[in-house]
């Protein structure tokens, strides 16, 4: 099985057009804090439609971490790193998001990305859930959670079905994904802080 470009294992980002969610104003009985985290989490989204990868890393504290199926453990400047990465490479990507919530300290919302997969030309909904952890004012901590297998069963076809369930294929991806990024880094001249 030939495995595909990090950035686009990661499952992200080529192929309909941007729509827009519908997010219910904060209660009007949540604090300013809580009002205020539900604003950054609707931006960051928001930011994502316009595939704005500067303004997603602008939400970032200078310590966060980032975790999710694909791309383990990033922390610093490397989530809006990746943000800027998916971001700059997608075409005609489209995202819907509903179910923000947050308080004074944490916060969630529900997302989905569709995309046609450059490799494959399959189509691919991505339905993912995210968990947020803020400080200053903006995020400290993000997880994602989605369905890795399903990811490659839409984007790999039979070869996703038959071997994407597995460790050594998933391992594969998450290596490609982080060297997807090393090397976008290095284009940019980035670089990736010391750790």
């Amino acid at each position: 099985m030939r495995l595909i470009p990090a950035f686009a294992v990661a499952g992200l980002l080529t192929g309909c057009a941007t729509h827009t969610a519908v997010i219910p104003a904060p209660q009007a009985s949540a604090s300013p804090a809580a009002q205020a985290n539900a604003r950054l989490i609707e931006n960051f989204y928001r930011a994502f439609q316009r595939r704005d990868g500067e303004a997603m890393a602008a939400a970032y504290t200078a310590d966060a971490r980032f975790s999710d199926p694909v791309f383990n453990n990033l922390t610093g400047s490397e989530p809006g790193d990746m943000w800027r990465m998916l971001t700059g490479k997608a075409q005609d990507f489209s995202l819907v998001f509903d179910g923000i919530r947050a308080d004074e300290h944490t916060g969630e919302a529900h997302w989905i990305a569709t995309y046609t997969f450059s490799q494959t030309g399959r189509t691919v909904v991505n339905d993912i859930h995210s968990r947020f952890e803020f400080r200053d004012g903006r995020i400290a901590v993000q997880q994602d959670s989605f369905d890795l297998w399903k990811w490659t069963r839409q984007a790999l076809g039979t070869p996703g079905y038959l071997l994407g369930w597995s460790g050594i294929v998933q391992g594969k991806i998450r290596t490609m994904a982080a060297q997807g990024l090393a090397d976008f880094q290095k284009e940019q001249d980035i670089g990736t802080p010391s750790r």
